[in-house]
C-alpha cells in the first residue's frame, strides 16, 4: 500500500548530475566528484528512477543529455544554487561581509576602482574572501542568474529585470584629447562642441559603448568599424597618437587612465554625459545584506578619491 510520499532527489544526486552534465563522460565526472565510476553510474539510475525519464542518451559513442536532461539539469542548476545561498546566508547573517562572496565586474570598472579599493575593504572586512570575475554586463547577468556569482558590479542604466540592484555613485564623462588639439586648453565644453570630433569607441558587447553613445547623443562622428578597441586603456592609446577623441568615466580619470600620455582630460558641461555605478544581485538572495554593505563601502570610497582634473599634469609628472 502506497505512503503517498513523493520520492525526491538528494541534492547529492543533483550535483552528480550536474557534473555529468558538464563533462560528458562517467570517468571524468566520478574523478571531479570524487567517487568511483560505479558509484555516479548507481547515483544517475536512481535519479532517473525517481524523476521517471532518461536523463541521458548513451546509444552513441559519447553521451548526450536528453530532452529532459536539458530540463532537469536547469531546474536542479537552480535548486543547487539556492541550497548554496542558503548555507552562505546563514553565516552571513551570524558576521557581515566574512567568508566566500563572488563578486562579478565590467571590464571598464575592474582595472580603475579595485585595485585601489580592494586594500581598504581588507582592511574592513579581513576575514572576507573575495572571488572576483571580470566579464561584460551580459555574461555577468547570466552567471548571476546560475548562482555562478553572487553579486556584480556595473555600469548602469542596464535591463536588471528580475533582479535586485542599488546606485552607488555617479560616474561623469570626460572628454579625452590629445594634448595639441584645439579643445586642449579648455576648462569644459559642451557636447556640442564635439559636432566634428571622431569618437572612438570599444567594441559591440561593451556596455560603456552604449553609455557614451547615449550621451553623445548622435552630435559626434563615430569613427569606423576597423577603429575600436577592446579595453578603455587601448582607447586612451588610440586618442594619445590622434586617432580620434573618446568619453572617458570619471574612475578611470581617478586612477590616472591617461598617466604617461599627453592626453588632456576635460569636464563636459552636460548633466546626461554621465553612467551610474550600480550593484546587481538575485531577488530574495541570502547575499543581499552583504551586497548592500559592498555598496556602502564603494560609495564612501568613490567620494574620497575623485581627482581634481583642473590640476595641470605635465608628462614627465604622468611617468613618475
Amino acid at each position: 500500500m502506497s505512503s503517498g510520499r513523493t520520492m525526491l532527489p538528494t541534492l547529492k544526486q543533483l550535483q552528480y548530475f550536474k557534473t555529468l552534465a558538464k563533462h560528458l563522460s562517467f570517468s571524468k565526472a566520478a574523478e571531479a566528484c570524487f567517487i568511483t565510476q560505479s558509484t555516479l553510474s548507481a547515483s544517475i539510475k536512481q535519479l532517473e528512477g525517481i524523476l521517471g525519464c532518461e536523463l541521458l542518451d548513451r546509444s552513441g559513442r559519447t553521451l548526450v543529455l536528453t530532452e529532459a536532461g536539458e530540463s532537469v539539469l536547469e531546474k536542479a542548476s537552480l535548486l543547487l544554487r539556492d541550497a548554496e545561498d542558503l548555507v552562505q546566508g546563514v553565516q552571513a547573517q551570524n558576521k557581515p561581509l566574512c567568508g566566500r562572496f563572488r563578486l562579478g565586474v565590467i571590464p571598464s570598472v575592474a582595472p580603475f576602482l579595485l585595485p585601489r579599493f580592494l586594500p581598504q575593504l581588507r582592511d574592513l572586512y579581513p576575514e572576507l574572501q573575495l572571488f572576483l570575475r571580470e566579464d561584460i554586463s551580459r555574461n555577468l547577468m547570466i552567471a548571476l542568474r546560475e548562482g555562478r556569482i553572487d553579486a556584480a558590479l556595473m555600469a548602469l542604466p542596464y535591463d536588471t529585470t528580475g533582479f535586485e540592484s542599488a546606485e552607488i555613485g555617479s560616474d561623469a564623462f570626460y572628454l579625452a584629447v590629445p594634448g595639441a588639439h584645439p579643445l586642449a586648453d579648455l576648462g569644459e565644453v559642451l557636447m556640442e562642441d564635439l559636432a566634428n570630433e571622431v569618437l572612438l569607441l570599444l567594441e559591440d558587447g561593451h556596455c560603456l559603448r552604449n553609455h557614451v553613445l547615449a550621451a553623445a547623443g548622435g552630435r559626434m562622428l563615430t569613427a569606423n568599424e576597423d577603429v575600436q578597441a577592446t579595453s578603455l586603456s587601448t582607447l586612451v592609446q588610440m586618442v594619445d597618437n590622434g586617432i580620434g577623441v573618446t568619453l572617458v568615466p570619471r574612475i578611470a580619470v581617478d586612477a590616472d587612465i591617461d598617466r604617461g600620455t599627453s592626453l588632456k582630460l576635460i569636464k563636459i558641461a552636460d548633466p546626461k554625459a554621465r553612467r551610474t555605478i550600480g550593484m546587481v544581485w538575485r531577488r530574495k538572495s541570502s547575499f543581499e545584506g552583504n551586497a548592500k554593505l559592498l555598496c556602502k563601502a564603494l560609495e564612501r570610497f568613490m567620494v574620497e578619491t575623485q581627482r581634481d582634473v583642473s590640476v595641470p599634469q605635465d608628462v614627465s609628472e604622468k611617468s613618475a
